[in-house]
């Protein structure tokens, strides 16, 4: 179902949420695999366990994040990710100045957990609780900002890491969640309470469920189990896509081919912001998930081509692209607005613990396998998350939207 409002999107508060998705992602996650080199060397480690580190580090994220997801419906939103962007702050400087091991790991996780205060699953909340009837659009348009993170950060992390220790680009990072991101977020917080207060003596702003109630537990379960499905497949492809390229006898091409990735995922963002209102949102999810079995498909069966290979990176970060959308606004559409920062912390620690295991496990079928029978798995996994969606759309049933419920006064 597509909510539709008359109601316009908080533009100013999508632009200051963009900018602090930029900084959260690109300083919190993108610059990580740029500087892990580095610090594996400061500590005596590998590359190897480091990475591990993240991993492990994720998945504690990953486990804590149902918890932050009732506080951001108790609490607020913009509360929480004023705490978020503190919190963060505090991680990143207690990594640079980590002694040991140990405390570098304790300092990690608490830069993942905090993550999840700060990143998508707490913006998407924030903007259903600004205003609830248009926050479908409202998240298309954030993920459209949002997806030049890496493109961004990327190049910026490289450039100071070029003249400083990985060290003092976290504490620059430090100073950007500070400074930037933490007085946006108290901004947009203090606006929600207020608007809240505008509206204590009128009828409460809020998205209905597109399901009756006897359906919405079988809808989640296979909602949660569809995203989990193709978090595994982009987690695991993401991390691999360069190996697995050069695994296929793509050689140099493979880094240009992973160059893809980031621009279409941008792509899709846009042509669903242009065209995509005519969709439901279920069936959103079913593309988004067709595009991804079909792009692993496409790389299989045309390997080592060049050209199959630039039509895969294409397809699979319009799939991709996608996905980061779906998974903010098909909760919304199924299950309303009520409860929605829950529902977001559920999806975020399966999604988390997921992404968390994918690289090592498509590490280790590669090893065995090979990398086209890993591949085929990866393909037949995805293929059962359309399926999923599919079963969705079947438990669906139409409920009026907003701009249809009688007045009263009118009737």
């Amino acid at each position: 179902m597509t909510i539709v409002s008359a109601e316009r999107p908080p533009v100013a508060a999508i632009a200051a949420l963009g900018l602090t998705q930029v900084i959260g992602y690109g300083t919190l996650y993108y610059s990580f695999s740029i500087l892990a080199p580095d610090m594996a060397r400061s500590f005596d480690w590998s590359t190897e366990w480091i990475f591990g580190a993240l991993s492990a580090a994720l998945l504690i994220g990953g486990l804590a994040a149902p918890l932050m997801g009732r506080w951001i419906d108790r609490f607020g939103a913009g509360r929480v990710m004023t705490s978020g962007s503190a919190i963060a702050a505090a991680a990143l400087v207690a990594c640079a100045f980590a002694p040991g091991k140990i405390a570098f790991v304790a300092a990690l996780i608490a830069v993942e957990t905090a993550s999840n205060l700060v990143q998508y699953g707490a913006a998407f909340a924030l903007l259903v609780q600004i205003r609830p009837r248009v926050a479908q659009r409202s998240i298309t348009y954030l993920t459209l900002i949002a997806g030049f993170a890496s493109t961004i950060f990327w190049p910026i992390t490289t450039a100071l890491h070029a003249h400083l220790s990985w060290q003092n680009v976290y504490l620059i990072f430090a100073a950007l969640n500070l400074v930037v991101c933490l007085p946006i977020h108290a901004w947009l917080s203090r606006g929600v309470s207020e608007t809240r207060k505008r509206e204590a003596g009128e009828a409460a702003k809020h998205v209905e469920p597109g399901l009756q109630p006897s359906m919405r537990r079988p809808a989640f379960v296979l909602m949660v189990t569809g995203f989990a499905l193709e978090s595994f497949v982009n987690a695991a492809l993401l991390v691999h896509m360069v190996p697995v390229m050069s695994a296929l006898g793509l050689g140099a091409m493979a880094v240009v081919v992973g160059t893809l990735f980031g621009p279409s995922q941008v792509l899709s963002r846009l042509i669903n912001m242009v065209f995509g209102e005519s969709l439901s949102q279920v069936m959103l999810a079913i593309i988004c998930a067709i595009l991804l079995p079909t792009a692993l498909v496409i790389l299989i069966a045309t390997a080592p081509s060049v050209p199959g290979a630039l039509v895969f990176a294409v397809v699979f970060g319009l799939g991709s692209g996608l996905n980061s959308i779906v998974y903010g606004t098909l909760p919304l559409a199924l299950f309303g607005s009520d409860g929605y920062g829950q529902r977001q912390g559920q999806i975020m620690s399966v999604r988390l613990v997921v992404s968390s295991m994918a690289p090592f496990a498509l590490a280790f079928l590669m090893g065995n396998l090979g990398v086209s029978w890993s591949l085929s798995i990866a393909a037949l996994l995805s293929t059962v998350a359309v399926a999923a969606f599919f079963a969705i759309m079947r438990l669906t049933r139409p409920v009026a939207g907003p701009e249809t419920v009688p007045n009263p006064r009118e009737a």
